[in-house]
């Protein structure tokens, strides 16, 4: 009866610092700064002076991986096979080419199926952000994990 007694107050005070422990982790989280970017906190008139040995490191390290594939995302904007897919996604490639320079537009053909992808994305976020854009043009675009090149 005494190890039953010793078990059960043994639990309520665990639970009790654990509640305790919760409510101070809680208090002391500033809420109004979750999901912020720092740059929109300290404002436009930061201006940041970085050695010009951090950016040559920099630039020597994306050159020595330049080539290099990594796991990243991608958007898939066209898939099909049919009699005019080979056509339709050349001229969806030039388009989106025009209209998205900065990203990679790849075009391929695993048979039977013409593609056509957009984006050399790390994360899922940041291919969302063109996604949006993308899915009311193209409504049948989603998103795909795939080999990513090495963004410059």
């Amino acid at each position: 009866m005494k190890r039953i007694l010793l078990i059960l107050a043994l639990l309520t005070v665990s639970i009790a610092a654990s509640a305790q422990l919760d409510s101070l982790t809680r208090a002391s989280m500033d809420t109004t700064l979750v999901g912020r970017d720092i740059m929109s906190l300290v404002g436009s008139k930061v201006t940041v002076t970085q050695s010009s040995a951090v950016s040559s490191a920099l630039r020597h390290y994306m050159n020595a991986n330049y080539g290099k594939r990594i796991q990243g995302y991608r958007i898939r904007v066209f898939y099909e096979n049919s009699p005019q897919a080979r056509t339709r996604s050349e001229s969806i490639a030039a388009y989106l080419r025009n209209q998205y320079p900065e990203n990679g537009v790849y075009r391929s053909f695993e048979a039977p199926n013409y593609k056509v992808t957009v984006g050399d994305f790390r994360s899922k976020e940041e291919a969302l952000k063109i996604y949006m854009t993308l899915k009311g043009i193209y409504p049948t675009a989603y998103i795909i994990k795939e080999y990513i090149n090495y963004p410059l």
